[in-house]
């Protein structure tokens, strides 16, 4: 179970490198633009959660503290919870990516904030959507126009 609990982590690690470290290299769009990059980590769930979904249903129709944290020293339950972490904090940083480069905020900036999306996904997704509205509000400087006594 820890080979498939690491192995979650590790099938996410190249999208995430090309949207940190290589976010303007021309393949990198066509890449992270596909929701696909996901499905290594929810293989790893459906291998992980199959045998042990009747106890992951009742986290989730029922759910209560004390269930999880009797479920959570399950080490199957707790490696399907991480895949599925995993899946979803990419699937948003994949957004993030997108979106900023959308709206051409500089990698420079976009760069530590996907990392937070890896590590904290609830407090960076609100600190992007911020720095995506202020950035919108920064008037682009005007284009220069052309000398009509030159032209």
């Amino acid at each position: 179970m820890s080979t498939l609990f690491d192995l979650s982590f590790y099938v996410t690690v190249p999208f995430w490198a090309l949207m940190i470290f290589a976010p303007t290299w021309r393949r990198t769009r066509p890449i992270i633009a596909s929701p696909w990059i996901v499905a290594p980590s929810l293989v790893i769930w459906a291998i992980v959660a199959i045998p042990v979904l009747g106890t992951l249903w009742s986290l989730v129709t029922s759910p209560s503290l004390a269930a999880m944290t009797s479920a959570a020293a399950e080490p199957a339950v707790l490696t399907a919870l991480w895949a599925q972490i995993l899946a979803w904090d990419l699937f948003l940083g994949r957004w993030i990516y997108l979106d900023s480069r959308d709206r051409a905020i500089h990698p420079l900036l976009m760069g530590p904030l996907l990392v937070g999306t890896i590590l904290l996904s609830p407090i960076a997704f609100p600190i992007y959507l911020v720095l995506r509205t202020v950035v919108s509000r920064v008037p682009n400087p005007p284009a220069p126009q052309a000398d009509p006594a030159i032209v």
